[in-house]
């Protein structure tokens, strides 16, 4: 990023706070002896993604939660349940599916407070702890299994849930996969490589397999990229923890804009409106707190991912 201008750069707003009410002192024994104490917040949320009404779903990974945000900034908790639940997307039928990092791929059916595992291994192998996820057009499901690969064990892995319930490993060796998101054709899948520090571009073959995967931004600074999205012009919006921002990229790969913080550095994740399709809304995970960004492009729209 240092080859080109500093983006222009502006502060976000606050949208929404988690309530009182919601915030949390305590975690399980079993986080605890993994060295996970209570985040400071109370909470630690991610995955957000919108419903076709403009409802804000997010997760609250320490305490095993869902919530519903409003358009008018109300938050409802969807459910509560053991577990360590992370991405989340609505599928076009309205089916919500969530990566959890403790029991794998889920089925989230909010009108009844159920959730249930729908797949948590892979060739009879259990997964490493999955992240983040992202639809195709034809239904077909791409996730990120995590877990704790690193550049000292850079062991993680994406995988393809088709449509037709057939489930590939499309890509591994991969240190700490993230976010990802599709471009526009969906032939290019674009992945956050935390622990790499950079932003991946795995391009598809027509048979779906994945040829000549490399680096699209290198980053520095910081944890490393973590969620992202993408607008109708193939721009990527990443969000930077301990940076505390969200940076704004054209579809080559030129950064545009800075969205700062005002409350922690530990943004996490974000995904364009559906009411408002121009704004950014972002999740600043250990503040418990969704931020809010207007682009200063007019007129920028998401492309919608179902």
């Amino acid at each position: 990023m240092s080859f080109f201008a500093p983006p222009e750069r502006f502060t976000a707003d606050v949208f929404a706070e988690l309530p009182k009410k919601f915030r949390r002192t305590k975690v399980s024994a079993e986080r605890l002896a993994a060295g996970r104490p209570a985040p400071h917040g109370g909470c630690f949320l991610e995955g957000p993604s919108f419903d076709r009404k403009g409802n804000l779903y997010v997760t609250d990974i320490p305490f095993g939660r869902i919530f519903r945000i409003t358009p008018n900034g109300k938050w409802d908790l969807v459910i509560e349940y053991d577990g360590e639940p992370n991405g989340l997307k609505i599928h076009k039928d309205g089916r919500i599916f969530v990566t959890d990092h403790k029991r794998g791929l889920m089925l989230l059916d909010a009108k009844r407070g159920r959730i249930e595992t729908l797949i948590n291994r892979y060739n009879l192998e259990t997964f490493k702890g999955l992240n983040d996820l992202v639809f195709a057009n034809n239904g077909d499901l791409y996730f990120t299994d995590q877990g704790q690969s690193g550049l000292q064990n850079p062991t993680g892995a994406v995988y393809r849930l088709r449509n037709n319930g057939k489930l590939e490993r499309i890509a591994d060796n991969i240190p700490s996969p993230n976010g990802l998101v599709l471009n526009k054709a969906e032939n290019t899948l674009f992945v956050a490589v935390t622990r790499a520090n950079a932003v991946w571009r795995l391009p598809l073959l027509p048979d779906g397999t994945v040829s000549r995967m490399g680096v699209f931004i290198q980053m520095t600074g910081g944890r490393g990229p973590d969620g992202m999205a993408i607008d109708a012009d193939d721009g990527l919006a990443v969000a930077h923890p301990d940076m505390g921002a969200v940076w704004i990229f054209n579809h080559r790969g030129e950064p545009l804009y800075r969205i700062d913080s005002p409350g922690s550095d530990v943004v996490t994740n974000c995904a364009y409106g559906v009411l408002d399709p121009h704004t950014l809304y972002i999740v600043d995970s250990e503040g418990g707190a969704i931020l809010s960004a207007e682009l200063p492009t007019p007129g920028r729209k998401m492309y919608s991912q179902a």
